[in-house]
This record gives C-alpha cells, structure tokens and sequence, in this order.
C-alpha cells in the first residue's frame, strides 16, 4: 500500500511538473507572439542610414509675410519656432540638421525643396501657422503627400506630431492630403519635394486667428516651445538617441500602416457628412433651456465640428468640437446630447451643422419650437369694477413697490402739468401788464400833447389881441 502511494504521489509530481513545462512553453509562445506584434507596431516604414539629416524649413519669408492676424506675422513666428526645432534636434546622437534659410528673404518653393535634396536629407519639415477666412476654425492639422510610400511617411510622423498637440489642449484636425486640378499634391513645397524623392510635409501647429487657439502662440517662449515639440516627434519618428537629453527612441512604437497602399483617413473627403439629425429630448420653458439629441455621420472622414442656429439657418453660432472626435483614427461619437439656453420671449427655430476633416458640412432637420421661452409678463389690466370671493382669489397679486412707484410717476406727472399750467398763466398775465403799462404811457403823451395845444393856441389868442 505505502509503494502504491509512493508511486501514485511520483505521478503527480511528474504530472505537476509537465504541467509546468506545458505552461512555459505557452508562456513563452505568447510571448514572441506579442512582440512580433509589437515589433510590427513598431516598424518604421522609411528606411534610414546610420546618420540622419533632417531640412526644417521656416515658411514665408521675405515679401511673402503669411498669415497676419491678432498682431502676429507668420513669417517670424515660423522662423522662431525652427530655430528652437534646430537647436532641439542638434541635442540627438547621429544626427545632421539644416535650415533652408535664416534670413528674413524671399526663397521659392522650388528652392527649398532643391536645398533639401543637395544635402540628401532623409525628410523635410515645414514648418507654419494657420488662419481661416471667417476666423472660425481652430485645432492642428498636418498635410502629406498623396503619393505612396511618401503618404505613409507623413502619416507616421504626423501622428506622433499631433498626439502632441492633443496632449496640450488643441484640437487635432488630422494628417491630411490635398490634390490640386492636375490630380497631384496641391502644395508646392510637397509636390516639389517629392518630385525630388525627398518626403515633405507641412505643420500646421494652430490657429492664430482664433481666440481657442490664440491662446498658444502668444508670445516668444511658446513658439519656441513648439520648437522643441516638433523635435521631439521628429526624433520618435527617426528612433534617435540623445546622450544630453538621456532619451532613446530607438525601439519606440509607431502607428502601424500597410505599407504598400495609402492611409485612408489621409484621403480627401470631397463630400459632405451623410445625414445630420436632431431630436427633442426635453425642454424648460420658464428657465429657457432645451435639450436635444444629436446625430451624424461620414463614413470617409472623422467629424471635428458642430455649430449651431436658433433662427431656422439664418445665423450660426461658433463651432465647437465634435464629441470623441479623432481625426488620427477617423472616428468620433454617433451622437451627443445638445444642451443649449434660449433667450427670452423666443420661439427658436433649431437647426445644427455637422462639419468633417476638411470642412464640409450637413445640417439639420429643423427642431420648430410650439412654445415661447421665457415669455416677457402680460400688462396689468385697468381698473374695473371690485371683485370679491372667487373672482378676488383669481386675481394675481402685484408688488407693493411696483404700484408706488406707478403711483409716484401719476403724481409727477400731475405735477408736472399744474406747473405747466400756473407758467402759463403767470406768462399771460405779464403781457397783459406790459401792455396796459403802454397803453396808458401813450395816454398820458397824447394828454400832455393836448395841454400843450391848447396852451400854444392860447398864447397866440392872447399876442392877437
């Protein structure tokens, strides 16, 4: 019995420790299954040499001042923040870095882009700041270049550039292309240096124009600061090392793309969102607030914006930003509840604007509201005959204060009119007295005028004789 529990004891230790052995071969299989997976995730889609060298270009220049908006000019602000992205970048291990210019000077696209490609520069990084026509949009955006594998570079870069940019506050507006009449890369620099063979983009780190994202770009240090952000995503997209800094991007992660095609949520959405719908949910018309639900849709882009119109489409308010909007991924919420306060004695007439990644819009079905909110008090009715019982308790009761105050301006102007009439009256009985005071001023001239008479007539009477 006691070998018979020895041997049943040896076979459960044996089987404990195949056991073992079976867990760590499916330990260490999904082991190198998640790191093929993040060794995928991780892969840099531009191949590199041993040394980098990297082109920033400040935008504008010269005669070609930029954007001119809230007392900035672009062509100095861009030129601030590459010189800090130049000096962040000299920090990294292995690396050349060039500036198309460092001069206040006029320098074509083309040239940039030839400078660029005479110092075999692995990428060039233009660098700006945006503004709209109708000063109303606001958030970062990146374009890259439509042509494959170029696209893809932009897109890895422009999504370490931008997660940046959210991670500060600003809205992301996406990596972006855009095709000019002749179907190829609409902006110069782009086209240009991808006709060279030398991948481009363009940052666009916020709006200047726009009290929202005004708000980054006040001053010196903060274009600076983006300066040192960009070096920063440009250092992640390269896996450089940096022995003063004590950072090493080497093995970093970057968004995982098909190589062989383009990414799809850099491609132009030339169409509107499909449909935009509001619903009632609930209203309060004494406090003048109303709520309604939401809902939109574009299958090709992300939504980045809403507005809003009270009076069926005539004006819109500000946009603001979509809810879960995430234009690097293409996604955002289905739909969100509207809260929105209406001014008194309104019967609005609602009707909402979904935009997407390039500014195309759907509006609403109209949400017609059958009620006033907020309506103005009716008018005290007149006095009439007293009421009593019933018809008393119906009556609705008036500020004290309310009827002095009505009282007192009945009062002043009762006043007001026996002052006017005593002046009158004061006025006509003074030119009544004026005029008896001439009338008998003139009596009295006429009366010494006839003694007078009379005694010249008596004088020559009284010489006759």
């Amino acid at each position: 019995m006691s070998r018979m529990l020895a041997g049943q004891k040896h076979m459960t230790r044996k089987g404990c420790f195949m056991r073992k052995i079976i867990c760590a071969v499916i330990v260490v299989m999904l082991s190198g299954f998640f790191m093929s997976q993040k060794i995928l995730a991780a892969s840099r889609l531009q191949e590199t040499a041993e040394k980098t060298v990297i082109v920033i270009d400040p935008g504008h220049g010269g005669e070609n001042r930029g954007t001119i908006e809230n007392n900035h000019e672009e062509k100095y602000m861009t030129m601030t923040t590459a010189l800090a992205m130049y000096q962040e970048l000299l920090l990294y291990d292995d690396v050349e870095v060039y500036l198309t210019h460092t001069d206040d000077v006029d320098m074509s696209l083309k040239e940039r882009a030839a400078f660029a490609q005479s110092v075999d520069a692995d990428f060039l990084f233009s660098i700006h700041y945006n503004a709209s026509e109708n000063h109303e949009l606001f958030g970062s955006e990146v374009w890259v270049s439509s042509v494959s594998p170029y696209n893809g570079y932009g897109y890895q870069f422009g999504y370490e550039f931008l997660s940046d940019m959210r991670d500060m506050g600003l809205l992301v507006r996406g990596v972006k292309t855009r095709l000019g009449s002749k179907g190829t890369d609409y902006y110069g620099i782009i086209r240009e240096s991808v006709t060279l063979g030398i991948p481009a983009v363009i940052i666009e780190h916020c709006h200047v124009d726009e009290e929202r994202d005004a708000v980054y770009c006040e001053n010196e240090e903060q274009l600076k600061a983006f300066g040192r952000t960009d070096a920063a995503a440009v250092a992640r997209y390269f896996g450089l090392k940096s022995s003063a800094l004590g950072v090493d991007y080497s093995d970093y992660p970057l968004a995982e793309i098909n190589a062989p095609s383009n990414v799809n949520v850099t491609l132009v959405d030339s169409t509107e969102p499909d449909f935009c719908l509001v619903d009632f949910v609930e209203a309060d018309y004494e406090e003048g607030t109303l709520e309604l639900i939401v809902s939109a849709s574009d299958p090709d882009s992300a939504l980045l914006y809403y507005s809003c119109s009270l009076d069926g489409g005539l004006t819109f308010g500000p946009r603001e930003a979509w809810p879960g909007s995430d234009a690097l991924r293409g996604t955002n919420d289905d739909s969100f509840h509207l809260q929105l306060t209406i001014p008194p004695n309104t019967a609005p007439e609602v009707i909402v604007r979904a935009y997407n990644m390039y500014d195309l819009y759907r509006e609403s079905n109209p949400y017609i509201s059958a009620r006033v909110f907020r309506p103005e008090p009716e008018p005290l009715p007149s006095a009439g005959p007293t009421l009593t019982g019933e018809d008393a308790a119906d009556i609705i009761p008036v500020n004290s204060d309310a009827l002095g105050q009505s009282a007192g301006a009945e009062e002043d102007e009762k006043l007001s009119l026996y002052q006017f009439v005593m002046i009158s009256l004061f006025f006509i009985l003074a030119m009544l007295l004026i005029i008896v005071a001439f009338q008998y001023a003139a009596y009295k001239k006429r009366k010494r005028h006839r003694l007078y008479r009379r005694k010249e007539t008596g004088d020559i009477w009284n010489q006759q004789k």
